[in-house]
């Protein structure tokens, strides 16, 4: 493993694997970089993934306070710059960090699965203060119910009885992909804030030069196809994919259907 000095001097851990053009993933909130770990092997056999977590998770340093997205953006610019790479990767979170990295970094390739991007009100953050008092409250498993619902809105699940749906939560939260969930969430939650405090219009990202692939799951949230309806005509070297049968964590599960037409995007000349 390689060790990137920030600008801040703390150290960034970097957990590459593969051979080929250099491509860095940059990962969700609420995990660290051990669901992607299936994606990077999907890539490995056409391209070099950089996998690193970001501040606060596993081998990470601490974040630094307050957080603020920009630092997230310096910290993937360290990363570029050590590695060479020009190729991105951004997964929900992570795809609103790469995308507004993708307006001041060397970016020429950036791909997107359900970037968890707000322009023009499409995401809604009214859930928050529920939420952070439901944390505040020790009920973490009710917190963590509450954000679930408003992410995952076409969910059956997000209709039931709030009790009910932490009822299940607590189920999830003895798994360790749950645990790891909960006892992110606090941030989670910070990152949230982040993506209300960027909405705006569209035309905020009309600066992207990156080719850029937009994927987004059939299966998950209804927001993402909105959203590359509404980023289309400011990225006109935009390419909208769908994912059959996908949800929010399809990028994990890294099925052909998506891998293949990413590999094919990141390698390309």
């Amino acid at each position: 493993m390689e060790r990137v000095i920030a600008p801040d001097g703390e150290k960034i851990v970097l957990h590459s694997t593969g051979t080929g053009p250099d491509v860095v993933v940059v990962h969700g909130g609420g995990v660290t970089i051990e669901p992607y770990r299936r994606l990077a092997a999907a890539l490995a056999e056409h391209c070099t993934v950089h996998l690193y977590n970001r501040r606060g998770r596993a081998d990470a340093p601490a974040r630094r306070e307050p957080y603020t997205l920009q630092q997230e953006i310096e910290d993937l610019g360290a990363v570029l710059t050590h590695t060479g790479a020009a190729a991105v990767v951004g997964h929900s979170s992570g795809g609103l960090i790469a995308l507004r990295a993708a307006l001041t970094l060397p970016i020429a390739r950036l791909a997107l699965y359900d970037p968890a991007v707000s322009v023009d009100g499409i995401f809604k953050a009214d859930f928050l203060p529920a939420a952070r008092a439901a944390l505040r409250a020790g009920k973490t498993a009710r917190a963590l119910a509450i954000v679930g619902a408003a992410g995952n809105p076409q969910s059956p699940a997000s209709r039931l009885p709030l009790a009910v749906q932490t009822a299940f939560t607590r189920l999830l939260l003895r798994h360790p992909v749950g645990r790891e969930m909960g006892e992110l969430l606090d941030m989670t939650l910070y990152e949230t804030a982040e993506v209300a405090a960027h909405d705006g219009p569209p035309e905020q990202y009309a600066g992207v030069a990156a080719e850029v692939l937009f994927a987004y799951g059939q299966a998950g949230p209804p927001h993402y196809p909105r959203l590359a309806a509404a980023l289309t005509p400011v990225l006109p070297r935009m390419r909208v994919l769908p994912v059959a049968g996908s949800g929010h964590d399809g990028i994990n599960r890294a099925p052909a259907r998506l891998v293949e037409p990413l590999t094919a995007f990141l390698t390309a000349a």
